[in-house]
């Protein structure tokens, strides 16, 4: 702050000193001060106080030596923006002089004298106060000169961060666009899956994958495919499905982006990036919510055409199983893609603790397609039958893929002789119940019977009463079955080799891997025990038909 200016210095050169202080003073309150103190040099004057506007109010500028202050701060706030006279005690004149700008009265200066002030002196007094007011005013326009660019520099910052947005919006907006068009054009293509995986895998960098529900694996596309996939856990695969399912959008289990493919809340499989480093972004899952919703569709369409399909194969099975002519059944065959013409075999599946639904039906169509077994596919109440162009090569191994595919092998199965035309196979279909019938009564119940393996049991129909098969295999056999049992020997497996090997003592000695010397002695024991002549044919007959009951019906260990 400049020394005040003495009375003989307030000439031009001197205000011009004074105003260029304070219009260079940085605030209101050191104008006010600046002004104050040079008011002492303008003449008589004593600056009392000062008050600048605040808040609709008036507020005092502090200033050490005043007295009476609350007195003058009374009669300044009654002038009410005028000019008017405040009395200062022990002072002959008192002015409180308004501070105006542009933008009415900025504040006030109190002034007093002992001696009233000439004409000269309150002209110079009037000058300071006009300098004053106008450095006030110029303070208040810097104010808004810096608000106002506040303002703009927070509206520029503002319209940046949009523009930056907006152009993040657009480049999103073409992202997407470009993902909608590759998996529309891919869609449109009928490339299945394996096209969807290619283009997710070409979107992202990452391998893509597809599986069904019950985690097998349908297309892979991209590098480090597991060799063999490994074999899905049922309870670990539902598991992942109920986590994803209850989140919105793809969600990360381990190393995988996952996202349902669910077309209607149905669960039909799911469409996962394999991403071990962690780098997928929002572009990534953007892309995965486009192939998963594509696929969902593509899925619902081909489960449809194979709803159709199987619809189609059940009536023209269900029609075989009543009797229908076989050109009719050659015709419907053929247009499905299913040739009658071949040899085929009825096959009965019957699992007690599974449900003859849809589910078993189609593990009985895909385990019967994995054997190399073309076949067409019905149910009934409590069993699954299957009408395939080939009798398996194995039959044991149909049980053995459906017991793992099942989770269970306590199920049967029954297959027919072979049939070389439409209209034996409800006939067919009877031997397949009967072989599945005589699984079912015997002791190892649960494996696969063939009707061609029946042998006397052919001539048996539907119906028997297995306890009378008992009693007749007590009949005959209970003796020598009795003292096997006590004796720990072999005298009823030993009469049905004899039996089956047409009553050859070499052939028989052989198939028990024993001398024939202990044959013709096993002979006569079983001939004491049973008290049964095997010379005589009525004798011979009923204990040749009492070890085929007891080996194939009664399921016996040898």
């Amino acid at each position: 702050m400049p020394p005040p200016l003495t009375p003989a210095d307030h000439d031009t050169r001197g205000l011009a000193m004074l105003s260029r202080a304070l219009f260079a003073a940085p605030d209101d309150d050191t104008i006010l001060r600046l002004a104050m103190s040079h008011i002492a040099a303008a003449g008589p004057y004593y600056a009392d106080a000062g008050y600048l506007t605040a808040d609709g109010g008036l507020r005092p500028i502090p200033k050490s030596g005043m007295t009476h202050a609350s007195a003058v701060g009374r009669r300044v706030r009654e002038l009410d923006g005028e000019d008017g006279p405040v009395t200062v005690p022990g002072r002959s004149w008192g002015r409180a002089l308004g501070l105006r700008g542009l933008e009415g009265l900025r504040g006030y200066i109190v002034v007093s004298s002992r001696s009233r002030p000439t004409q000269a002196e309150r002209w110079l007094l009037a000058s300071i106060v006009q300098h004053t007011a106008a450095a006030l005013a110029v303070t208040s326009a810097r104010a808004c000169q810096r608000e106002v660019a506040l303002k703009l520099y927070r509206l520029r910052e503002e319209h940046t961060a949009l523009q930056r947005q907006l152009i993040g919006v657009a480049a999103e907006l073409v992202y997407q666009r470009a993902v909608q068009s590759l998996v529309a054009d891919v869609t449109a293509s009928s490339g299945g899956e394996q096209a969807i995986t290619r283009a997710i895998h070409q979107i992202t960098g990452l391998p893509a994958l597809v599986e069904d529900r019950f985690g097998r694996l349908r297309s892979w596309t991209g590098p480090g495919l597991p060799d063999p996939y490994p074999e899905p856990d049922p309870v670990r695969q539902n598991e992942m499905l109920h986590t994803v399912a209850c989140q919105a959008g793809p969600v990360r289990i381990k190393d995988r982006l996952v996202s349902l493919i669910r077309p209607h809340g149905e669960i039909l499989g799911v469409l996962a990036l394999v991403d071990t480093g962690n780098v997928a972004d929002e572009h990534c899952v953007l892309a995965l919510q486009h192939g998963a919703a594509s696929l969902a569709s593509e899925l619902t369409h081909l489960r449809d055409l194979a709803d159709v399909g199987r619809r189609l194969h059940r009536e023209l099975v269900d029609d075989l199983l009543a009797g229908t002519d076989d050109a009719s059944a050659y015709a419907r065959s053929a247009a499905i893609g299913h040739d009658l013409h071949r040899d085929h075999y009825v096959v009965v599946m019957h699992w007690p603790n599974r449900p003859a639904d849809e589910s078993l039906t189609q593990t009985v169509g895909r385990t019967a397609s994995a054997l190399g077994m073309g076949s067409l596919l019905t149910r009934r109440s409590d069993h699954v039958v299957l009408v395939a162009d080939g009798r398996p090569h194995d039959a044991g191994a149909l049980h053995k893929e459906l017991s793992r595919e099942t989770g269970t092998r306590s199920g049967m199965i029954g297959v027919s002789a072979s049939c070389t035309s439409p209209d034996e196979i409800p006939h067919h279909y009877q031997e397949a119940q009967r072989a599945l019938e005589v699984r079912r009564h015997s002791r190892e119940r649960y494996g696969t019977t063939l009707f061609d393996e029946l042998g006397l049991y052919r001539i048996l129909g539907p119906g028997n009463d297995y306890r009378e098969l008992e009693t007749f295999v007590q009949e005959w056999l209970g003796q020598l079955i009795d003292y096997d049992a006590l004796h720990h020997t072999a005298m009823a497996e030993t009469l049905s080799r004899y039996f089956s090997c047409g009553g050859n003592y070499d052939e028989t000695a052989d198939s028990l891997a024993i001398h024939r010397s202990t044959l013709r002695y096993r002979l006569q024991r079983i001939r004491d025990i049973s008290g049964n002549d095997l010379t005589n044919v009525e004798d011979r007959l009923n204990l040749q038909v009492a070890t085929r009951i007891w080996k194939v019906i009664l399921g016996s260990h040898s």
